[in-house]
């Protein structure tokens, strides 16, 4: 146990008897060293630590308690002065110094406290996002299987009555009314895929390792099929070893880019590409929209910020970048050896 953990486990009175018996020794051997060797640096300790792990208060008394010992024992070593005013005069410098010495431990004390609530603060406010990020992951894979499971099968069932209610027409010789059922059944089937596609979007399969490179290129297939944008989606490497945390983030920075660039900077192409070697693996996103500069929003900034977050949770980097021709990259490089723990901090 060191000397620092001692004090912290007495209480201030303690301490401060302590100091001021500490004082009193460094006062005895400055009597006893004479007034030609000066020990007054010495008083120094005692009040800082006072001042450190009581109180200014109790600092300000202990450099008041060593300015007393300090003129006695100047006193009693018979220290000759050429005028009276010079003692008078040391005494107080002696006691301005104790008294400095005192308000730099009680403001470093109050500084350093300050600087724990901060950290305290930030890492508190950390856990929240990344309770929140768990917290809304955990709603979208609810909803996304409430989708898949629920409507998506209710719509295929609906298709199939139609589909049926189209063939029993057709045998009564109702052509009109079989090809309104005929629409009817093809509407369903479309709803069907879309419903999948957004179940997907909230919950994308096997979404681990290679089964990245599936959910992005599925994700690229939504996006053109839904809003009728040609995505693209490119994969070269391998993406051994890959956890689904880390993936799911790359995934949700993909979702995010994507609407970006379709809701916002007016993209009529979209291209996605994941680089993967032995060393770090890459996602970028890119558009041949307007810019990112030009669509900023203070909404969009909440965007953003929240890619920003994701890449970090990941170990990994986030940059923008417009190019001269014009549109937006997206790109996050994360190391391959980057880990993150159970809350998802790399």
């Amino acid at each position: 146990m060191n000397l620092a953990s001692a004090f912290k486990k007495q209480s201030a009175n303690w301490i401060f008897a302590e100091m001021v018996v500490a004082i009193l020794l460094i006062g005895y051997f400055d009597y006893v060293s004479g007034y030609s060797v000066s020990l007054f640096i010495f008083y120094g300790g005692p009040i800082f630590a006072v001042a450190w792990y009581c109180s200014r208060r109790h600092g300000i008394l202990a450099a008041l308690i060593a300015g007393i010992t300090w003129w006695w024992a100047d006193v009693m070593t018979d220290h000759p002065y050429d005028y009276n005013w010079q003692q008078a005069w040391e005494t107080g410098v002696r006691l301005g110094f104790f008294i400095f010495v005192a308000q730099v431990g009680a403001s470093l004390r109050a500084h350093t406290e300050m600087a724990h609530t901060r950290i305290a603060l930030l890492e508190h406010s950390q856990q929240l996002e990344r309770e929140i990020i768990a917290i809304s992951e955990r709603e979208q894979r609810r909803i996304g299987q409430d989708l898949h499971d629920g409507i998506c099968q209710y719509l295929a069932a609906l298709g199939c009555a139609a589909a049926s209610l189209e063939s029993d027409l057709r045998q009564r010789n109702l052509d009109a009314e079989a090809r309104v059922a005929g629409d009817l059944a093809k509407f369903l089937q479309n709803a069907v895929i879309q419903t999948r596609d957004l179940a997907r979007g909230l919950v994308p399969l096997r979404l681990d390792e290679s089964g990245l490179a599936v959910a992005l290129e599925n994700l690229a297939d939504s996006v053109t099929r839904l809003q009728g944008i040609p995505c693209t989606f490119d994969f070269n490497g391998s993406l051994a070893a890959f956890d689904e945390r880390r993936a799911m983030h790359l995934y949700r920075i993909a979702q995010e880019a994507i609407n970006n660039a379709t809701k916002h900077g007016r993209a009529s192409r979209i291209a996605l590409s994941l680089q993967a070697n032995g060393n770090a693996t890459t996602l970028s996103i890119t558009d041949d929209g307007v810019g990112i500069s030009k669509t900023q929003t203070s909404k969009d900034g909440i965007g953003l910020g929240i890619m920003n977050y994701r890449a970090r949770l990941t170990g990994g980097e986030l940059q923008i970048d417009e190019p001269e021709h014009g549109g937006t990259v997206v790109s996050c490089v994360l190391a391959n050896h980057a880990k993150i723990d159970n809350d998802g901090q790399a």
